[in-house]
């Protein structure tokens, strides 16, 4: 959160902004983050700053996979990773495609 604070101050006062008022942000799901501490952290972070009082607006990425043998690409329940194997052709070798990120979207500022 540190990371995200420090970009939104520095992205604001590049364009003048007067107060940030949301942060959306791309969270993948296989990630351990949860929503509702991320928003705490970051209010304890931002206090003080022009991000003070921003919402943070979460879009959760699905975790999806690629086959190595077909690419075939395919979303994932995080809840049932055990015995995967590509809906295609039934390999069970995968590269991530998506799932593990964690950026900033946008940001909305007078």
């Amino acid at each position: 959160m540190q990371s995200i604070l420090s970009i939104v101050v520095r992205h604001a006062a590049m364009h003048h902004v007067k107060k940030v008022h949301a942060i959306g942000l791309s969270v993948g799901s296989l990630s351990d983050l949860e929503e509702e501490w991320m928003q705490k952290y970051f209010n304890h972070l931002s206090a003080g700053t022009i991000a003070e009082g921003a919402r943070l607006k979460v879009e959760w990425v699905p975790a999806v996979l690629s086959c190595e043998a077909c690419g075939k690409h395919f979303a994932i329940d995080k809840t049932r990773l055990d015995g995967i194997s590509c809906p295609a052709c039934g390999q069970k070798k995968f590269s991530l495609v998506s799932g593990r990120e964690y950026h900033i979207k946008d940001m909305e500022a007078e």
